[in-house]
């Protein structure tokens, strides 16, 4: 199999995502979710990446679609379409499928994705994360993750234009 397909195979919709979930579960893997833009992926994405996949078997993205993005960072974003962002994601060794979200927050698809493990940064409470009620409800966590400090997209977007 040629590694672009590799690629194209972690990005799921959602009839290949309940399909995938059903099979992770059966093999009793411990699934880890976070979400986000991912607009310009940089060290503090792949550092944070890395250690929500830690915290289980498979790490699952939901990245914002394009439209998303633009409502909640503003008209000039993303810098990368939502296919691009999704196969850089997809690129990582330690990611397992990256989920595309047209929704404001990604609490719908934590719903479907039922994980055991929801992860964000530190600059949230755990009890302010979107889909805290659902995770700890069916008796998973969530866990905050250190940020490597001076990583940003919206810093990097601001340093480009200097």
């Amino acid at each position: 199999m040629q590694q672009t397909e590799i690629l194209s195979q972690k990005i799921l919709d959602a009839d290949q995502l309940r399909r995938s979930l059903n099979l992770w579960r059966f093999q009793q893997k411990r699934i880890v979710f976070t979400n986000g833009c991912f607009d310009i992926l940089h060290l503090g994405h792949v550092d944070y990446l890395a250690k929500a996949s830690d915290l289980g078997d498979i790490l699952v993205i939901g990245l914002n679609t394009d439209t998303s993005v633009s409502r909640i960072k503003g008209p000039d974003r993303p810098v990368n379409d939502e296919q691009a962002r999704a196969r850089l994601l997809a690129a990582l060794q330690f990611v397992d499928a990256v989920v595309l979200f047209d929704e404001a927050t990604p609490y719908e698809l934590i719903k479907k994705v039922q994980p055991d493990v929801l992860v964000k940064g530190k600059d949230y409470k755990a009890e302010e994360v979107v889909g805290y009620d659902i995770v700890t409800a069916k008796g998973g966590h969530v866990e905050t993750i250190d940020l490597v400090e001076g990583y940003s997209t919206t810093a990097l977007i601001e340093k480009l234009k200097k």
